[in-house]
């Protein structure tokens, strides 16, 4: 994910970008930061941003401004609004904005900004696989786990289940920003369905039930670590 912060104020702007990076911790995001709109548009053009933190009160360019420059650019981008004057809220409207933030920002209220966005990306993140010759879109917040069978591979969903010719292995790597976690040869996880850890197995939250997965001895200690990094990311 990439963010940026843009205030003319250096002070509020490192608070802010500060912020950001604390509570991403160890995801995959990307904090810049910039002192007015100018030089954020332009880098935008280069490579945009999927969240932006705006001051509207800039000498150079307004943030009511800057963000109808940006949202003609994107209809997608979440746009939080830093400010000491709640009357600017109409005039967010205009450009869809998903919040203000009265300065000085506060933590618990970033915290929120950020939890809201990126349960919005997950939930929005698809897979392709290939079955019976069709290509099929899955989101990936509906996998459960993948198990390995042979050259096959058996997708088990919420909605269903997948047997494809693919590679567990590929997977694992595909998938590893996203939560998941290769508890055995045979088997990776979703850490988000993951409801509690026995002895040898890991217990999965699944549509009809719950459903056992094995763990291998190696793979135990690093388990438990992904688990709790993934907690404490997920509970920012």
């Amino acid at each position: 994910m990439r963010i940026a912060v843009c205030d003319d104020e250096e002070k509020f702007r490192n608070q802010a970008r500060d912020m950001v990076d604390k509570l991403a911790g160890s995801l995959d995001v990307v904090v810049d930061a910039y002192s007015d709109g100018n030089q954020l548009l332009a880098a935008f053009d280069k490579k945009p941003y999927d969240v932006l933190f705006l001051d509207i009160e800039m000498p150079v360019m307004d943030g009511i401004t800057l963000a109808k420059k940006l949202r003609e650019r994107s209809d997608s981008i979440y746009i939080v609004f830093l400010t000491g004057h709640v009357e600017y809220a109409l005039e967010g409207y205009e450009v869809n904005a998903l919040r203000y933030l009265t300065k000085p920002v506060q933590e618990e209220k970033l915290r929120e900004v950020l939890r809201f966005v990126m349960d919005q990306n997950t939930s929005k993140k698809q897979l392709m696989i290939k079955e019976d010759g069709e290509e099929l879109l899955l989101n990936i917040a509906d996998i459960i786990y993948f198990e390995a069978q042979n050259q096959y591979v058996m997708i088990y969903t919420e909605d269903g289940e997948h047997l494809i010719r693919y590679n567990i292995g590929d997977f694992e790597e595909q998938l590893k920003k996203d939560g998941f976690f290769r508890t055995h040869r045979g088997y990776l996880v979703s850490l988000a369905k993951v409801k509690k850890l026995v002895k040898n197995e890991v217990i999965m939250e699944g549509p009809d039930g719950d459903i056992s997965v094995p763990v291998s001895r190696t793979n135990t200690k690093s388990l438990k670590e992904a688990l709790y990094a993934y907690v404490e990311n997920t509970a920012m």
